[in-house]
């Protein structure tokens, strides 16, 4: 009995903390699936989604060299808006350390309208099909703009 008044008592003893996984603040755009967020230290990788890499080059229906991954990182500045604040939800942790968040631009999924947009694909092996309809609507609608050759 003592022992259960003893856990109880350690357990209100014990302060409440804010929820460590809620981020939000100011956001920088890394690339077309990673963002910086002011006060956070680790990056923040957009979870269930993937993207190019800024510098990843892509060649149109003429043979026209372009870089993609920069547009998709153009295209995710355009969706977190001018005033840059986002909130972010740590969904877990990848091998770099970085923070795998679902984040909002005020009400707008960011994970999301970055797959309905067209400018990333969902990540099959970590999603659970959690976008899935989005990238069928955004392929059928030829929004599919990693659909390029890649070199």
């Amino acid at each position: 009995m003592l022992r259960r008044i003893a856990i109880a008592l350690a357990l209100l003893a014990t302060p409440v903390l804010a929820d460590p996984a809620a981020i939000e603040g100011r956001a920088q755009v890394i690339d077309g699936d990673t963002i910086a967020v002011e006060g956070t230290a680790p990056r923040i990788r957009l979870a269930y989604i993937d993207a190019l890499e800024s510098s990843q080059p892509c060649y149109d229906a003429a043979d026209k060299r372009y870089l993609c991954g920069s547009r998709a990182a153009e295209a995710l500045a355009e969706i977190i808006g001018r005033n840059g604040r986002v909130s972010c939800t740590e969904r877990d942790r990848d091998r770099y350390r970085r923070i795998v968040a679902a984040c909002l631009a005020g009400t707008v999924d960011i994970n999301r309208e970055m797959v309905r947009s067209g400018w990333a694909v969902e990540y099959n092996k970590y999603s659970d099909g959690s976008y899935a309809q989005d990238g069928m609507e955004a392929k059928s609608a030829k929004k599919r703009t990693l659909g390029g050759t890649f070199r």
